[in-house]
């Protein structure tokens, strides 16, 4: 009842936050506002109700360190996306066509600013942390990676394909990310980073959705290997790849730091991971 729970307040805020964010986008500072509000809003839900539902302190969106985690978070994610992208213009993939609009890239980050967040309280806060401690860390990595993927399904321009490759790449890597750290912040800041740097700073798709024009006005063109297609980057096999390397980075620190859950461990198991070096 706890997973229902935890996830009906998060699902709650995270709906009326988006249709609230949807209703305001012809006002860059008021998505912005809406945005942001969305994600603060979020995370005070998230551990309200795991205080309720779990009687325990939500170490995992704890403020202390908070700034800092994301920020890494947030410069591996553009950090990463530049090199996909890199290796999309290579390949002929990708071409600056002029500049976009600041205003757009005001409203981008208060669109993925919202997403970013409840999409990581409910994926990696929610459903990640509460399967891994009943099947442990490597199931959990699997079946809620490709709930991830599988959820893109319905996006615009998707295709079996597509919800592979952010199964692979995003999924995984994202719950990797939590596994290593045991804190939210790094994933969200990680997921803002790759989905910012997509639309806000070179003006591609993300998953699909033409979002508003960013800073740059990309074009992109070439094999659905290459560039993804009409889905946009994210299912390019330069993201795949790159996404499915940061996975095993991260579950090599988690391992390393003493943070594999085993399938077998079935008690304790939440007092255990809270108890893991951040």
């Amino acid at each position: 009842m706890r997973l229902l729970k935890q996830l009906g307040v998060v699902v709650a805020v995270a709906l009326v936050g988006g249709l609230g964010v949807a209703a305001a986008t012809g006002s860059a500072l008021l998505t912005l506002a809406l945005g942001i509000a969305t994600a603060v809003l979020a995370v005070f839900a998230y551990g309200w109700v795991v205080r309720r539902t779990e009687r325990r302190v939500p170490v995992e969106v704890a403020l202390t360190g908070a700034g800092a985690a994301t920020r890494r978070g947030m410069l591996i994610g553009v950090g990463m996306f530049a090199v996909v992208l890199g290796g999309i213009a290579l390949f002929g993939g990708y071409r600056v066509a002029g500049w976009g609009s600041p205003a757009g890239m005001v409203t981008l980050f208060g669109i993925m600013a919202g997403a970013a967040v409840t999409e990581e309280l409910i994926f990696r806060g929610i459903l990640f942390r509460i399967v891994e401690q009943r099947f442990g860390t490597w199931n959990a990595l699997t079946l809620t990676g490709l709930l991830f993927g599988l959820s893109h399904l319905f996006n615009p321009n998707a295709s079996v394909w597509s919800s592979v490759a952010i199964a692979i790449e995003a999924g995984g890597m994202l719950a990797a990310a939590y596994a290593a750290t045991r804190t939210l912040w790094v994933p969200i800041g990680l997921h803002f980073g790759w989905n910012f740097a997509q639309a806000g700073l070179f003006g591609v798709a993300v998953s699909g959705n033409s979002e508003p024009a960013g800073l740059l006005e990309g074009v992109m063109s070439g094999p659905v290997a290459v560039s993804g297609g009409e889905f946009g980057p994210e299912a390019s096999l330069f993201a795949v790849l790159a996404g499915a390397g940061l996975t095993i980075v991260f579950m090599w620190l988690a391992r390393r730091r003493g943070g594999i859950v085993p399938a077998a461990r079935r008690a304790n198991a939440a007092g255990a991971v809270a108890r893991l070096p951040r």
